[in-house]
């Protein structure tokens, strides 16, 4: 696989979080500071369950992609963070996607993304979430494939070092299905 890019160059920053205490802030309460910071800046911020996050790679390979999509018009939904969470899963319908890789009351630890110039100290006060390195970065086990959808069936075609790429090619999957999409002819009426 390519080296990753040094963080310091890179546009999109990542850091492992956690609640100051458990269920504080409520699911529903930090859906709607995720929504506040949406509105307060274009710069995407998203928010993942630590346990759905395959490393560094499979957010950079998310993000890199969400970006060729909508380079090409492929959109496929108005919001570029709900848009980037198709990618971070996997998964072509957003349910299904959140479900995989989204928060609930019981996620004790986080995964925070967002694009710069926006601070990571200040996306976490604003989410109302602290930093903890020990939830990201975390190596791939069976739980967070089992998370993504990707079965023990499909992890024996592989060596558990290359499980990694098991969630690189799915995001790559889910690219060309929108780019297959697009270029069908729109249907004839008879």
């Amino acid at each position: 696989m390519p080296p990753i890019p040094a963080a310091e160059g890179r546009t999109l920053w990542i850091v492992g979080a956690r609640r100051p205490a458990p269920g504080v802030p409520k699911r529903s309460e930090l859906i709607q500071r995720l929504r506040d910071l949406g509105k307060a800046s274009p710069q995407l911020v998203a928010v993942f369950d630590a346990r759905s996050i395959a490393g560094e790679r499979h957010l950079l390979s998310a993000w890199a992609h969400l970006g060729r999509s909508r380079g090409r018009g492929e959109e496929r939904l108005r919001d570029r963070s709900a848009e980037f969470a198709l990618f971070v899963a996997g998964d072509d319908q957003l349910p299904r996607a959140l479900e995989k890789v989204g928060f609930q009351d019981s996620s004790e630890t986080f995964v925070v993304v967002g694009e710069r110039p926006r601070v990571p100290a200040e996306a976490l006060t604003a989410l109302g979430l602290v930093e903890d390195a020990g939830a990201y970065p975390r190596p791939v086990d069976a739980t967070t494939l089992d998370r993504l959808g990707i079965t023990a069936e499909d992890r024996q075609i592989v060596p558990e070092s290359s499980w990694e790429g098991l969630v690189l090619e799915r995001i790559a999957l889910l690219e060309l299905s929108a780019a297959h999409a697009v270029a069908r002819p729109p249907a004839k009426n008879s």
